[in-house]
């Protein structure tokens, strides 16, 4: 039976964890005494407690992260019940700031704050009198809460041998070949980073080469700013382009302003869909930006968004914020409907969540910003924003993903801010009128969007009834394998299709072209 078991409760089983993996790989000695465990969050805390108790461990850790701190603690709270003596120890960014008064924190032995990859290992030893001193104390006086020191990110033990086959079949595989991010925008975690580390390339590399190897095809980078040093944004996007094979795919988080020449005569040449640029824009308004210490140069994020919608197969999911001081839902929608017009196949639009640690707490009293009190901790109501109109902008964003960003109904859109200047106001409009038909925003047919949609715009919109149908038709057909949906007569329900790259792939064949004036992201 191991001694130490690594856990984790995932948002879902295709997320498989980067952080278990890593402190794995570095336990050193007591990697023989060790298991990893990992659950997703639906799963009952009674089933969980039973899994884990099963390996009779010593100490177990948990990785703790705003998705699934709620879960965590409960399964805390009975593993305490069930055997106290049980040491529990927890790091991640959820306790990694304001440690004081958080439940989860008063159940468990011990916290360890910061890029724990190395110190779990250490404090594990202590505790298991293989080491007589810690950092100058015995086992028996360690602190609850432990600082972390930043590890020399060369001297680690790299992680990927520990995906299973399983896990590269069916799982999404992370990597990365730096940590950290040079700017400071005050609602992220990474403001708090120091400059950006960066693995060393060629070890990074045969590490990505032995994954391939093993059949590895999809790569999330969670690197914050994977453009920023050329050479090695270079090296990669190369090192993938030389062993090009069907089915890879490549996704990237890239800082929207940075785009040189020569990386973009690289991008240039990987298939349709086969890249993924996420790209944090979170607001046009320079005031708001200004707020929140955020630097971007608009005019070069616009050239950017042209060349790589113009140029190149790469799909763009970019992301846009709900609620940050100062902004309100004016200015929120000229900012959408500016990147509406640059096309991106996707646009996220989030909720500002106030991470625990993060400066945007210094705008509170001045911008009357209003979080909920449990995570994920959304922000409910600001100077600009009142309570019900962020309810509003909350369904519009659950309504988007749904329509827009599922790639399903990518034709119909472009009737529904037909001759009208401002896809937002259109949208917004659509998103009222649904939640008064529906009163839900969750638990949707696929079906029953279309034929919303459908009434919409012909009821609401005043549209020719046969467009309409001809339309949401063709894009309902653009699935394999879908059931028949005569919106002239009636439809009948069929299943959507998965997520993943699937998901990209209902975005692409749409030229470029047709994401000039107001039409929809592709």
């Amino acid at each position: 039976m191991p001694d130490i078991v690594l856990a984790t409760l995932n948002a879902k089983y295709i997320h498989a964890s980067f952080g278990l993996r890593y402190l794995m790989a570095n336990l050193g000695g007591l990697r023989d005494r060790a298991c990893m465990a990992e659950f997703v969050i639906n799963q009952q805390p009674l089933e969980i407690v039973e899994a884990i108790l099963a390996h009779q461990p010593r100490i177990v850790g948990f990785g703790v992260y705003i998705w699934n701190v709620e879960q965590t603690t409960e399964v805390v709270a009975l593993l305490k019940r069930i055997r106290p003596e049980l040491i529990i120890i927890v790091g991640g960014p959820e306790v990694s700031y304001e440690t004081e008064g958080q439940e989860i924190v008063a159940l468990v032995d011990h916290v360890i704050t910061g890029e724990a990859d190395v110190k779990f290992a250490e404090v594990c030893r202590a505790l298991l009198n293989d080491d007589a001193v810690l950092e100058g104390g015995s086992d028996s006086s360690l602190p609850k809460v432990i600082a972390a020191e930043l590890p020399a990110l060369n001297s680690l033990a790299a992680p990927y041998d520990l995906y299973t086959d399983e896990d590269l079949k069916n799982r999404v595989i992370y990597v990365e070949a730096s940590r950290g991010c040079p700017f400071t925008c005050e609602f992220c975690l990474s403001s708090l980073d120091i400059p950006v580390r960066a693995f060393a390339t060629e070890a990074f590399l045969a590490s990505m080469q032995r994954l391939l190897d093993r059949g590895a095809t999809q790569f999330k980078f969670v690197d914050r700013t994977f453009n920023l040093h050329l050479p090695t944004s270079m090296g990669i996007l190369q090192f993938f382009l030389d062993r090009w094979r069907d089915g890879l795919f490549l996704h990237f988080e890239m800082v929207p302003d940075r785009l040189p020449e020569q990386l973009r005569d690289l991008i240039k040449k990987f298939p349709a869909g086969a890249v993924q640029f996420e790209v944090g824009i979170q607001t046009f308004d320079e005031a708001t930006s200004k707020n929140i210490s955020r630097r971007q140069n608009l005019g070069r994020l616009e050239d950017n968004f042209r060349f790589l919608r113009e140029e190149t197969g790469v799909h763009i999911h970019a992301d846009l914020i709900v609620g940050l001081p100062s902004e309100g839902i004016e200015s929120f929608g000229r900012g959408f409907d500016r990147l509406v017009h640059l096309g991106p196949q996707e646009i996220q639009v989030g909720i500002l969540k106030r991470l625990r640690g993060t400066p945007i707490v210094r705008h509170d009293d001045e911008h009357h910003m209003i979080y909920a009190p449990h995570p994920p901790y959304e922000i409910l109501s600001t100077r600009d924003i009142p309570f019900a109109d962020m309810q509003r902008m909350r369904r519009f964003a659950r309504y988007w993903d749904m329509v827009a960003n599922s790639g399903h109904f990518t034709s119909t859109l472009k009737l529904l801010w037909q001759g009208s200047a401002s896809p937002f106001a259109e949208f917004l409009r659509f998103s009222d009128w649904l939640h008064l038909k529906l009163g839900r925003t969750h638990q949707i047919a696929l079906h029953v969007i279309a034929q919303s949609l459908f009434d919409f715009l012909v009821n609401e919109s005043a549209l020719d009834h046969d467009l309409v149908a001809t339309t949401l038709e063709a894009d309902w057909h653009r699935t394999p394998s879908r059931a028949a949906l005569n919106l002239r007569g009636h439809h009948m329900a069929a299943k959507a299709a998965g997520g993943g790259a699937k998901r990209q792939a209902r975005h692409a064949g749409t030229p470029a072209k047709e994401q000039e004036g107001r039409e929809v992201p592709a």
